[in-house]
């Protein structure tokens, strides 16, 4: 069987499997209801919530299978629990007490987060605003407990306090200075290496060329020649029924 899970779960997901929910399944559907529960573990440390994302997994799962999404849903939060110790809703709960406790130290140090932003896309390899913000969001989530979210608002707020600018105006000006550059220079060069491309093929069209022509005018010349030597049309009727 193959699990999308932390290595150290091994013995959380033998106890998912031996559970009632994962009894139930076979071991291809218990592989993708384990990814799944990994799925919402991430989209509830991304955005906080997961009743959505859940409800359309569930269907998806089991549009295929022999049980509905209401029982796919259930056997998921049954899953998730023995994979993660802890519900959705009480992973969901404890990353918005994190927040509700962060000391003032901790928030304004998600300014110097939001600074390393403009790091990123100045130095970085093609590195858009949305990316370098999402990245150093998702750090400063790990490091103070939150969610991505969370941790976005925190640096938009924090730069706002600092540089009485807003954090997505700063970034796209560095984006339009740095990275659409290298995209355009990026674009210029694969339309330059589709042209040599083409021009190859056409060398090397126009080199055969002849001798296709050649043949084929051959071909007409003979049939016409014959055509004529019989007195008779290269048509004939199809015979009746």
């Amino acid at each position: 069987m193959n699990y999308f899970y932390d290595p150290k779960e091994n013995e959380r997901v033998a106890h998912a499997r031996d559970s009632f929910s994962g009894r139930l399944l076979t071991d291809r559907q218990f592989d993708e209801a384990m990814a799944i529960t990994g799925i919402m573990e991430r989209e509830i440390a991304k955005s906080g919530a997961f009743k959505d994302k859940l409800g359309d997994y569930a269907f998806a799962f089991a549009r295929s299978e022999k049980f509905d999404a209401v029982k796919a849903e259930t056997m998921l939060r049954d899953l998730f629990k023995e994979r993660t110790g802890q519900s959705m809703n009480d992973m969901h709960k404890a990353f918005a007490e994190r927040a509700e406790k962060l000391t003032q130290e901790q928030r304004e140090s998600a300014y110097q987060y939001a600074v390393e932003v403009g790091t990123l896309i100045e130095q970085g390899n093609k590195i858009s605003f949305n990316r370098a913000f999402a990245h150093q969001a998702q750090f400063l989530a790990q490091e103070l407990g939150i969610t991505d979210a969370y941790a976005k608002s925190l640096m938009i707020d924090e730069f706002r306090a600092v540089e009485n600018a807003e954090l997505y105006d700063w970034g796209k000006e560095l984006e339009e200075q740095f990275y659409r550059p290298q995209i355009e220079a990026e674009k210029a060069e694969r339309e330059a290496a589709r042209s040599r491309g083409r021009s190859r093929e056409r060398s090397s069209g126009d080199g055969e060329a002849p001798s296709r022509g050649r043949s084929s005018g051959t071909a007409d010349t003979l049939s016409r020649g014959r055509s004529r030597a019989t007195g008779r049309s290269t048509y004939r009727p199809r015979p009746g029924p």
